[in-house]
């Protein structure tokens, strides 16, 4: 799947944002566009197609009382990047709560790029 059934337009952002395993803690990589239902990452190592995963979203200061959202989901596709220092990876977010889904869309409305 490359895209072809998204419901919802990706929306890229002006800057990156910070994504973290919750499991582990470490760095996966950064946002680079996003929806309520996923997000593009863009990461120096390609993350694995098809795993489940839970992430952790560091938001910007002054978005919403929450620091951070979980995202849980899977990886749907990975590719090198047009930059090929990095890849490129496509995360479907399984389930997002009420609140989080406003965070995104105030996150949508304040960062990202109108089309």
């Amino acid at each position: 799947m490359d895209g072809e059934a998204r419901i919802t337009k990706r929306r890229q952002l002006f800057y990156y944002l910070k994504l973290y395993d919750l499991t582990t803690g470490e760095q996966v990589g950064n946002v680079v566009d996003i929806t309520t239902q996923g997000c593009k990452i863009i990461s120096k190592e390609p993350l694995p197609t098809g795993q489940s995963m839970a992430l952790r979203l560091d938001l910007p200061e002054g978005l919403s009382s929450l620091k951070n959202i979980v995202l849980q989901g899977k990886t749907l596709w990975s590719r090198p990047d047009v930059n090929p220092d990095f890849y490129v990876t496509g995360f479907e977010v399984a389930k997002l709560g009420t609140k989080e889904r406003q965070v995104i869309g105030r996150l949508i409305e304040q960062t990202a790029f109108n089309d």
